[in-house]
């Protein structure tokens, strides 16, 4: 069996030799390779690292040995290894899925961070024991809630409750929540839904693993980079000896891992599968170098980020290096803005001609590259981005700008609104106003050339039309029929040809008639009435296209003239014949 650190890292409990000593040793027996963690001369890379409140798990207690000093597979061999080699790098099945699971979806809308897995998987292992030794059901929710101990100052940072106790039950302190311990304020603002249930859920690993990949890929993070990852571990937690042994697993899981059944996994000594993580000693107590599991299955928690010198260390020197440097203004994303976006207007079915774009500015006012931008179709509407899509998720180039899909028109019409966010925070969002129109026609005609005549009391033949816009067929136009007058200023006639409705009603207008797919309308059958005359017809689409016709209303032949005729040679012949 492989020799393991049975001493448990957390802030202040540890002395700083001794934790350099374990970190020497861990890394002389990983062979060569890239260097796991910092020396303990080297300061937290610089970057953006948010204060103590800030972090997102509130700097909180974290339960975890080092790794095994043996890896579990040689550098370069697969990470898919089967079942076998130290427990240490078996992750079980629903924790491992989720955090691949975010690594696939992180690099689908912001590839240039460069997410891992396995950091997923080395913080997940440091913050709860990969939930517990993946004490989770179908979903990948946990079993029971994992809660830190309450954030009020004695021992913690202080965070007085933010969410009214909806995560962690605490209505007084915030605690950390779930698998991978976030804050519940900063739960509100990177909370995501990696399972697609429509739930945002800090218990469920994969909301909670995508969640954490969004925040550790904040701003403009390339964590290929090791300064990058550096600033995003410490933005997790501050704290240089968390750095330190989540550096340890990340390194250890890159070298090997392999999946377990959930609820198999190893948990860390004194974690055990109880509700929260609280110390089980009380206020101002100094933690034990050995610390024991307390009654309530939980560990002693590392103190606070920033403790005053230990009785160990030399005289002069701090126990915890200083902080890292707030980011630059130039660094810092102060929101999105219109990069020029034109009126967005479209025919029903018709792509909208404007694209919209914005553009990320830094704190100096200049663009910032590799922002996270969300376009968000919202309103009343069944308009969408390409593909059908009401919501996309893209990244700023380096001019800081980024534009939307190709959005189309529904056919629904009215107003709507896209909403351009950036993803994860707080910041103002962008709105543009859009707009569906009924289509529209520019010009309709009659397509035959006959006259057009009918007798009285008889009906007219099937007159036909058709409509186009810019010198294309006009589909699904909407047009009105309506017989008028030949005034000046003509209006409906109440004499002549009609339509007739359901039920027998005569009317002489008709609307809300459509063009077929080729532009094509045909007129229902239209009555001559009995008055003979010639009357006018006029047809108009919407957006202002005419067109009049004449319809001429001949006299009935007089029924019996014929038969006149035949009564006058009748009359004749017997006059004739009286002669």
């Amino acid at each position: 069996m492989a020799v393991q650190f049975g001493r448990r890292l957390r802030r202040g409990a540890t002395t700083t030799a001794v934790a350099a000593a374990a970190v020497a040793a861990l890394s002389a027996s990983q062979g060569p390779g890239s260097p796991l963690v910092a020396s303990e001369d080297d300061q937290p890379a610089a970057g953006a690292t948010p204060s103590d409140d800030s972090a997102a798990s509130g700097n909180s207690p974290y339960f975890t040995d080092l790794p095994p000093l043996n890896t579990p597979d040689k550098p370069g061999t697969s990470v898919d290894l089967p079942v076998t080699g130290s427990a240490e790098s078996g992750i079980p099945a629903s924790i491992l899925a989720a955090y691949k699971k975010t690594q696939q979806t992180v690099a689908g809308t912001d590839a240039a961070c460069r997410l891992p897995w396995q950091l997923l998987a080395a913080i997940g292992k440091v913050e709860s024991g990969q939930a517990r030794g993946g004490r989770v059901d179908a979903q990948g929710t946990t079993l029971s809630p994992i809660l830190g101990p309450a954030l009020n100052g004695q021992g913690f940072a202080l965070i007085k409750d933010t969410d009214n106790g909806a995560y962690d039950g605490d209505s007084t302190h915030d605690r950390a929540v779930g698998p991978m311990q976030f804050i519940p304020s900063t739960w509100e603002t990177w909370g995501q839904d990696g399972n697609g249930d429509g739930r945002k859920d800090p218990n469920n690993i994969y909301d909670a693993a995508l969640a954490a990949g969004r925040y550790l890929c904040a701003g403009s993070r390339d964590l290929s980079l090791a300064t990058n990852l550096d600033q995003a571990v410490l933005s997790y937690n501050h704290s240089d000896e968390y750095l330190r042994t989540v550096r340890s697993w990340f390194e250890y899981y890159k070298r090997g891992t392999h999946e377990v059944p959930d609820g198999s996994g190893v948990l860390p000594p004194g974690l055990g599968s109880g509700r929260d993580r609280s110390p089980s000693s009380g206020p101002g107590t100094t933690p034990s170098p050995t610390p024991s599991p307390s009654p309530h299955g939980s560990a002693t928690p590392k103190p606070p980020s920033k403790p005053g010198p230990a009785p160990s260390d030399p005289p002069g020197k701090p126990s915890s290096p200083p902080p890292t440097p707030d980011p630059t203004p130039a660094q810092t994303l102060a929101g999105v803005k219109n990069a020029g976006t034109g009126p967005l207007t479209a025919m029903a079915g018709d792509a909208f001609t404007e694209r919209i774009k914005v553009r990320a500015r830094n704190g100096l006012g200049g663009p910032l590259a590799k922002v996270s931008v969300t376009f968000a179709v919202t309103g009343d509407t069944d308009a969408a981005f390409t593909g059908g899509k009401r919501t996309v998720i893209l990244t700023t180039g380096a001019d800081g700008t980024v534009t939307a899909p190709v959005l189309k028109a529904g056919q629904k019409t009215g107003e709507f609104a896209v909403r351009a966010t950036a993803t994860g925070t707080s910041l103002p969002a962008v709105s543009y106003s859009a707009k569906v129109t009924a289509r529209q026609a520019d010009t309709i005609a009659r397509t035959g050339t006959e006259k057009l005549t009918a007798e009285a009391g008889a009906t007219f033949d099937d007159i036909a039309f058709k409509a186009m816009y810019k010198k294309a067929a006009a589909h699904g136009v909407a047009v009105t029929a309506t017989m008028i007058t030949d005034d000046e200023k003509p209006v409906e006639n109440d004499k002549g040809p009609y339509f007739e409705e359901k039920g027998g009603k005569q009317v002489r207008t008709l609307a809300g008639l459509s063009t077929d797919a080729d532009g094509k309308l045909v007129l229902s059958k239209i009555h001559a009435g009995d008055t003979a005359g010639t009357y006018k017809l006029r047809l108009t689409t919407e957006g202002g296209a005419t067109v009049d016709i004449e319809l001429t209303v001949e006299a009935a032949t007089e029924a019996g003239t014929e038969g006149g005729t035949g009564t006058e040679a009748g009359t004749e012949a017997g006059t004739e014949a009286g002669a």
